[in-house]
């Protein structure tokens, strides 16, 4: 079973900066598994939300980078080549750019509470050349403010219920298996729009 305790902070930080990257576990599972570990005396509540937040600004980087760099025109050949690994068209694109155009900035510190659109928005914030302060800004506020909140579930788990570790760790499991399984189901399902 995963003992948030046993990566430490930094061990914490590249989890939740891998979960912004190329998603291999939620965070609501690292962050709360923290809170756990914070229950039970192992853990700073202070340094485990600083080290998350950390990881989560620089894995959001990552993909604000990929944005910049692309520029808009760019990403259309690869949205069109590998659009069902995506899930996802270039009006999907278009749409999300709208979006982001009309609402600016505190789009991104928004999407920070949403499972796909966390990582996807720093997309569009990198190819609409959001300046880099601004950026780490909003994602910093709302990340901060959900893994405050998830460590605060993981502490109140931790704190009031024994054998906690006994059931965590199926959750968990669960919990990714429900992940890969929901993502590989749209990837089946998924067709392209019919064209005019």
């Amino acid at each position: 079973m995963m003992d948030a305790a046993n990566w430490g902070y930094w061990g914490v930080f590249l989890l939740m900066l891998l979960e912004n990257v190329i998603p291999p576990v939620p965070s609501e599972a690292i962050m709360s598994m923290g809170g756990i570990a914070v229950a039970k005396g192992q853990m700073d509540p202070f340094l485990l939300i600083a080290a998350g937040t950390a990881g989560t600004i620089v894995g959001n980087l990552f993909w604000w980078e990929i944005g910049r760099r692309l520029g808009y025109k760019r990403l259309k050949p690869l949205v069109d080549r590998w659009g069902r690994w995506l899930t996802m068209e270039w009006e999907d694109i278009e749409r999300l750019k709208s979006y982001f155009d009309r609402w600016g900035g505190p789009t991104v510190l928004i999407f920070r509470f949403m499972p796909v659109g966390r990582t996807l928005i720093s997309i569009p914030a990198g190819l609409m050349h959001m300046p880099f302060w601004r950026f780490v800004l909003y994602t910093a506020g709302g990340s901060i403010v959900w893994n405050i909140f998830l460590v605060g579930i993981g502490y109140g788990l931790g704190a009031g219920i024994e054998d906690v570790d006994r059931w965590v760790g199926p959750v968990v499991t669960v919990i990714v298996a429900a992940v890969v399984a929901a993502y590989l189901w749209r990837v089946i399902r998924w067709k392209p729009r019919p064209r005019d």
